[in-house]
């Protein structure tokens, strides 16, 4: 283990809050580039352009990454004075287009929560579980590990809001529709014991694999095509329907706990004709064009 990377990833931690995945997914990528070129810290230029031959086999988007951790190991080495020269610039560059979200319809998603109400009204633990989780992910747009890890606390008595703990421990407040939180008191009243909302045995919480399993068994019972439904395909329902319906892309920012926007246009899926007529009607050239 090189004392460097120690370093840097305790940086990452103290200084920008990198979860322990982060952190382990760097200390992985770094790890793998030092057993291919020696010890980081000292590594020329011309050691560090190998990597494109040990990672020729790579998709674009994994390259991407492993270069971005070496950038920012370098770029930390530079900053800390234990490297004068920057040497990653001779690292690889592919061009990547990052992935669309799969989309869900109003229809399909109205079938899974219609689904969901119909088992939910026996009263039975597993089915009004089921909704409160369903109406979370959909109303609130919550990550599945957000969801899944909310502390009992994390639910006020009567404010709509939930605390919630996103990436890099930053916390935020998150709107609960009545819907959710009519299904939130159903479930607060039968719950089990422990400190977690949907608390699971041995005092721990729900998975977020259970928790995808519940939503594809969910998906088959509903009559929607179970590979299309996740807890991230649900969020992106939440954030593209918002969209649809005229919300702000820095409010969108916000409620969905993303550092930079770049990340939330991903969501943007909002029908280019719409927006024309958008422009048409609220620029003020526009409605000066009206007025003349």
């Amino acid at each position: 283990m090189q004392p460097e990377i120690d370093a840097f990833l305790a940086m990452l931690a103290a200084e920008r809050g990198a979860a322990a995945n982060t952190i382990a997914a760097y200390r992985r990528d770094l790890d793998q580039a030092a057993e291919s070129v020696g010890d980081l810290a000292t590594a020329s230029g011309e050691q560090l352009a190998t990597l494109a031959t040990v990672w020729s086999g790579l998709a674009p988007a994994t390259v991407a990454r492993k270069a971005s951790a070496l950038r920012q190991f370098y770029g930390f080495l530079v900053d800390e004075g234990l490297r004068a020269d920057d040497p990653s610039n001779a690292l690889p560059r592919p061009a990547t287009r990052r992935p669309l979200p799969k989309i869900l319809s109003h229809d399909q998603v109205e079938a899974l929560l219609s689904r969901a109400e119909i088992e939910a009204e026996g009263d039975s633990p597993a089915g009004v579980r089921m909704l409160a989780l369903l109406e979370l992910l959909y109303g609130s747009g919550l990550r599945a590990t957000e969801l899944v890890s909310l502390p009992l606390s994390a639910v006020p008595r009567d404010a709509p809001f939930l605390t919630v703990t996103g990436k890099g421990g930053q916390a935020r407040m998150v709107p609960v529709s009545r819907r959710a939180q009519a299904a939130l008191s159903r479930w607060l009243a039968m719950r089990p014991e422990g400190r977690y909302l949907f608390a699971s045995r041995g005092g721990k919480h729900l998975t977020r694999v259970r928790l995808f399993q519940l939503l594809k068994e969910l998906a088959i019972r509903a009559g929607v095509p179970p590979e299309k439904v996740s807890p991230h395909v649900l969020r992106h329902a939440f954030a593209t329907h918002l969209l649809e319906g005229g919300a702000d892309l820095r409010v969108l920012q916000t409620l969905l706990g993303h550092a930079d926007i770049a990340t939330t246009q991903i969501y943007t899926h909002v029908d280019a004709a719409r927006l024309v007529a958008l422009v048409n009607q609220r620029h003020p050239l526009a409605r000066a064009g009206e007025a003349g």
